[in-house]
């Protein structure tokens, strides 16, 4: 009976007026069509004076009310007035009625999809039964209108780039609460792409632009390839804009269904950016301090249309000067990266001094980047009261990327995914035998539209008799923004004199839970890491805290305050939170 009673009392409740504690109408609404009625029906914000006020009124509700039950599917619904109280308020409820639901459903295609032909007639059935308002499902307008929308875009997807929808209506019995639905889409006839036309080339060859194209003359049309080709031409640096057009307003489109297919040039128009560029900058994190930047970067460095860049960066604890070049794809789709960098540090007792060159052959093909070369380094190792030394090793490094979120730089939902794998030969220009391995794995879960908790595991190892001989960049350090909060930076590995150096053996994990209102967004977190020399010695520190996010331009800037178990106090930490 209790629950019987609770269940009433949740279906009819009064929706008061916009002052709420006089409200000069008592509107009695189901549970089931309270919310349009809150969101479109405006009530009286003060009391009806008169007879008159009362009678414009109801005429406005008797009026408005059923045609907002109807985009709802209640077409038998009313307004009724019970009373009106001695002060003047208005008992008025809402009788729905019953919902009315779709019982049949009936689509027909026109134009070369209709043809009887085994692929197209598998293709109808298909387009039929993922069609989202099916037989005995509630009748709503905007459910309508969204499976309508949603059909013509399957069909034009693939093939039929000019489908259009030529006849809809919805048949409503509001006596028996039934409708029944007829649409009618007329695919045109077939599309194929034909040849690039490519307008706006002054400085570069037109194959830089044919190169992306992931489709051939004679190919069908298909909708995802060419977004895809647009793409990839708008994220070159040697374009500022980029006009990809497949126009179907031809001659031909108008024939019949037996006209055959229609091939369509796709062409592209470009506006190329400046060649070169230079850029001045100033930042700050808590894990390097300030950080001042000036990067140079030509875009048609020799006229082959390959990106030169130069840095100088100068931050508290670490200085670099850095150059790379990156080549055009071949037709297989792999580009050449070569860098060439000198850096100084100095973290946690432990200064270094090293020069890197090293060349990487990689590609991207399904979301899925992989790379390949030779990296030389060679490093001066200064720890404070620990061992010094001079080593070198040229490594044959791998790697494999995979990136699946929703939005790179403020990601909701999603995975990364990172692999690596080098190695070194002391009969090959090194000063040690080693195999380094590493792998990462950050997984973004959505909680509704605004909250997402954040997931990552990370570890690494390497392999050798001993970690001297081997360059700090492949052996491991943890500590601070993006490893483990509330420790300092790089502080969390193996003690040698009064420095931290890097160990062998390295393992992290996080957990991060973010409610965001707008822009800005409060976090709550937990980490964990280490690093040591050998597996044995590994021992997992703890940091929690809170933070502030900020979805910038460049991406969320991240506040956190933390706490690292064992430590005399809290740290703060400043960074871009987002994992590239």
């Amino acid at each position: 009976m209790l629950l019987m009673v609770c269940g009433c009392l949740s279906l009819s409740q009064p929706v008061q007026a916009q002052n709420g504690s006089n409200p000069a109408v008592n509107l009695i609404v189901p549970e089931a069509v309270r919310e349009v009625l809150a969101q479109y029906f405006k009530l009286p914000d003060k009391l009806l004076k008169d007879e008159n006020e009362r009678a414009i009124f109801m005429r406005r509700a008797r009026l408005e009310i059923p045609e907002l039950l109807a985009t709802e599917g209640y077409f038998s619904g009313k307004a009724v007035l019970h009373s009106v109280s001695p002060a003047g308020v208005l008992k008025l409820e809402v009788i729905p009625g019953p919902r009315t639901v779709v019982t049949e459903v009936n689509i027909e295609f026109r134009g070369d999809l209709s043809l009887p032909e085994a692929q197209r007639t598998a293709r109808v059935q298909q387009l039929r039964a993922v069609w989202s308002l099916q037989p005995g499902m509630p009748f709503r307008a905007i459910a309508w209108d969204e499976a309508k929308a949603d059909l013509l875009a399957q069909v034009a997807r693939r093939d039929y780039a000019a489908a259009r929808l030529v006849e809809s209506f919805a048949q409503v019995d509001p006596a028996k609460a039934s409708a029944s639905l007829r649409v009618v889409v007329d695919s045109g006839p077939r599309f194929l792409f034909g040849g690039l036309q490519v307008i706006g080339l002054e400085r570069y060859e037109e194959s830089l632009v044919s190169r992306r194209a992931i489709f051939s003359p004679g190919q069908p049309y298909d909708r995802d390839q060419l977004l895809a080709f647009q793409n990839q031409l708008q994220n070159m640096p040697q374009f500022s804009s980029v006009i990809v057009n497949f126009d179907t307003s031809t001659k031909k489109n108008a024939a019949g269904a037996d006209a055959g297919p229609v091939i369509v040039p796709v062409k592209v128009q470009i506006v190329e950016a400046q060649s070169r560029k230079i850029a001045l900058g100033i930042g700050y994190s808590t894990n390097n301090g300030v950080r001042n930047q000036v990067n140079y970067q030509s875009y048609n460095f020799l006229n082959q249309a390959w990106t030169l860049s130069g840095a100088l960066v100068f931050e508290q604890n670490r200085q670099t000067a850095s150059a790379g070049l990156d080549t055009q794809p071949n037709p297989l789709g792999y580009h050449l990266t070569w860098n060439a960098s000198g850096e100084k540090t100095q973290i946690q007792g432990l200064e270094t001094r090293g020069d890197k060159f090293g060349v990487t052959r990689s590609r991207t093909l399904f979301g899925i980047e992989t790379g390949i070369g030779p990296n030389w380094q060679q490093e001066q190792r200064l720890p404070e009261g620990g061992i010094r030394e001079s080593v070198q090793a040229l490594v044959l490094d791998w790697h494999w990327n995979r990136r699946t979120v929703d939005n790179p730089l403020f990601p909701m939902s999603g995975a990364l995914t990172e692999l690596r794998l080098g190695g070194a030969s002391k009969s090959v220009l090194s000063d040690q035998d080693f195999v380094r391995s590493y792998f990462r794995h950050q997984l973004w879960l959505p909680f509704g539209e605004r909250d997402v908790v954040t997931l990552r595991v990370e570890g690494g190892y390497t392999a050798s008799i001993s970690r001297l001989g081997i360059p700090q960049d492949y052996l491991f350090r943890v500590g601070g923004t993006q490893t483990v909060r509330g420790f300092a930076y790089q502080s969390l590995g193996v003690h040698e004199g009064d420095a931290v150096v890097g160990g062998r053996v390295m393992a992290t994990g996080s957990a991060e839970y973010t409610h965001w209102i707008g822009n800005w967004g409060g976090a709550l977190f937990r980490d964990a890491g280490g690093a040591a020399d050998v597996l044995p010695d590994l021992r997992m520190s703890q940091g929690y805290g809170i933070g502030a996010r900020w979805r910038s331009p460049v991406g969320p800037l991240a506040l956190d305050l933390a706490r690292g178990k064992g430590q005399p106090g809290s740290r703060v930490h400043f960074s871009i939170a987002v994992a590239f």
